[in-house]
C-alpha cells in the first residue's frame, strides 16, 4: 500500500502536521450536548480582544460585514459576536434591568428602531448577510432586580422569590447574585430571558464567569435554551474545572480551558498587542489534559484565535502559525479576536488555509505523544485511519523534533510532498 504524508509548516520555529494513509487505533471523539447544534467546532469572530469595552451596532456590523467580503465565511467563519458591554451598568449594583428581572441593552451603543431592541437590529443585520449572531451573559441575577424585586414573567413570583446573597461573577459589572434553583420561578426566570434572547435572534450565547459552583446555573441555561425551540450554540467560560468536565459536556457546547488568552498588556489602555507567546504556549499542557474530552457536540474551548492584524497580534508569524496549528490538532472553536477591517494578507492566507481547517473541522483531540523543554508532539487518528501529527519546535533556536510512525501506533511511513499551512504563508 502506498502511504502517503502531507506536511505542515507551523510553528515558533518549525511544527509539523501530517497525514499519513495507515490503519491505526485512536480514541473515538467524546459525545457532547445532544441539541443539535456544536456538530463541528465553531468558526467565527468576538468582539472581546479587539473591541473589548466598547461594542456598537456600528462597530458589530463593520466585523460582520468584514467576515463575508475577507472570504472568511466563505471558510466557514459564519459566527459574529457579542462580547461584555452590551448593557446598561450603572455602577456595582448590577446591570440595568426591565420589569422581569433582565439586563437592559445600552441603547446609546445599540440604538433601538422602531419596536426592534437594539441587540435585535444588529442580529437582524448579521443575519442579512448569512452569517450567525452570538451574545453574552452571566450567571445569576441582578442586584437591581432584587432591590425593585421585579417579577418573573407568567408567574406570581418575584426577584427576591429566588435570588441568594451569594455573589456570582460579573468580571465588569459586577452586582449579580445566585439563584436558589429549589424555588419556583427560578427556571421560569430564567426561560423568561431565554425566550428574550432568543426573539431577538442570537444563535449563540456565551456565559462567562462559571465555576463549579454554578452547574445548576447552566443546567438551568441549557434547558431554556432548548425550551425556545430555536438552535443556540452554549459556551461555557472560563477556566473550567477539568474535574466537572463530564457535566460541561453534557449541558454545553464548548467550555474554555483556561483563562484569557489576552495579555492586557498594551500601552495607554490599547488592545494591541492583543496577545503574547506566553499565553499561547500555556495552552500546551491545556490540549493534553483535556485531549478526549471534545466531540461532536461539544469541544474543548482555548480561546480566541489572535491572528489577522500582523505585528498588531503580538506574535511572530511562526508563532501565529503555531497557535493556528496547535488550536486546529486540538479541535478547537476558532473564534477570532482580530480586526477583521484591517486583515493582515499574510495572515489570512494563514486562516483560509483549507488543509489546516478540515483537521480543525474533523472534530477529533490530539493526543500529546511527547514534550520536553523545547518540544512537543500531538496526533490524533481520522475516521479513515489516515494520522494528523504536529511536531512544534516551541524553543528559541533551530532543532530537530521528530516522532516515529511506532510511537504513533503505525507502521513505516514515507514522506511525499510537503503542504498545508507552508504554502498558504510562504
Amino acid at each position: 500500500m502506498r502511504r502517503h504524508i502531507r506536511g505542515m509548516l507551523a510553528a515558533l520555529i518549525g511544527a509539523l502536521l501530517l497525514t499519513t494513509g495507515i490503519t491505526a487505533t485512536g480514541s473515538q471523539p467524546a459525545q457532547a450536548s445532544d441539541n443539535g447544534v456544536g456538530l463541528k467546532p465553531v468558526l467565527g469572530w468576538s468582539s472581546w480582544s479587539f473591541v473589548r469595552r466598547d461594542p456598537t451596532a456600528r462597530t458589530i456590523e463593520a466585523q460582520a460585514k468584514a467576515l463575508k467580503t475577507s472570504g472568511l465565511a466563505k471558510n466557514g467563519f459564519v459566527y459574529a459576536n457579542i462580547d461584555d458591554f452590551w448593557y446598561q451598568c450603572p455602577g456595582s449594583q448590577g446591570p440595568d434591568v426591565d420589569q422581569y428581572g433582565r439586563w437592559v441593552t445600552d441603547p446609546v451603543r445599540f440604538p433601538p428602531r422602531g419596536g426592534e431592541n437594539g441587540i435585535q437590529v444588529v442580529a437582524d443585520h448579521v443575519h442579512s448577510l448569512g452569517l450567525k449572531f452570538g451574545l453574552y451573559v452571566t450567571p445569576g441575577i441582578s442586584q437591581q432586580a432584587v432591590a425593585k424585586n421585579t417579577e418573573i414573567k407568567g408567574t406570581p413570583y418575584h426577584a427576591r422569590d429566588i435570588a441568594t446573597t451569594a455573589t456570582e461573577s460579573n468580571y465588569n459589572c459586577g452586582g449579580m447574585v445566585g439563584i436558589d434553583y429549589t424555588k419556583p420561578g427560578a427556571q421560569t426566570f430564567v426561560d423568561s430571558w431565554a425566550g428574550q434572547f432568543a426573539g431577538w435572534g442570537i444563535d449563540y450565547l456565551k456565559i462567562d464567569g462559571v465555576g463549579t459552583p454554578d452547574q445548576q446555573d447552566v443546567q438551568a441555561w441549557s434547558d431554556a435554551l432548548r425550551k425556545t425551540g430555536r438552535p443556540i450554540h452554549l459556551e461555557l467560560s472560563n477556566n473550567l474545572d477539568i474535574n466537572n468536565a463530564a457535566t460541561w459536556k453534557k449541558l454545553s457546547n464548548g467550555w474554555r480551558t483556561g483563562g484569557d488568552i489576552e495579555c492586557y498588556c498594551g500601552p495607554n489602555g490599547s488592545s494591541y498587542p492583543l496577545t503574547t507567546w506566553a499565553s499561547i504556549a500555556s495552552r500546551f499542557d491545556q490540549v493534553a489534559a483535556w485531549a478526549g474530552y471534545g466531540g461532536p457536540g461539544g469541544y474543548n474551548d482555548y480561546d480566541s484565535l489572535e491572528i489577522g492584524n500582523g505585528a498588531n497580534n503580538g506574535l511572530t508569524p511562526d508563532e501565529r502559525r503555531t497557535q493556528m496549528s496547535l488550536w486546529s490538532l486540538a479541535a478547537s472553536p476558532l473564534i477570532l479576536g482580530t480586526d477583521l477591517t484591517d486583515l493582515d494578507p499574510a495572515d489570512l492566507a494563514l486562516l483560509k488555509n483549507t488543509d489546516v481547517l478540515a483537521v480543525d473541522q474533523d472534530g477529533i483531540d490530539a493526543q500529546r505523544i511527547s514534550s520536553d523543554a523545547n518540544s512537543q508532539v500531538f496526533a490524533k487518528t481520522e475516521p479513515n485511519g489516515d494520522a494528523v501529527v504536529g511536531l512544534f519546535n516551541t524553543g528559541s533556536a533551530p532543532r530537530e523534533v521528530a516522532t516515529t510512525a511506532s510511537a504513533l501506533g503505525l507502521a513505516k511511513a514515507r514522506a511525499t510532498t510537503p503542504c498545508g499551512i507552508c504554502g498558504a504563508s510562504g
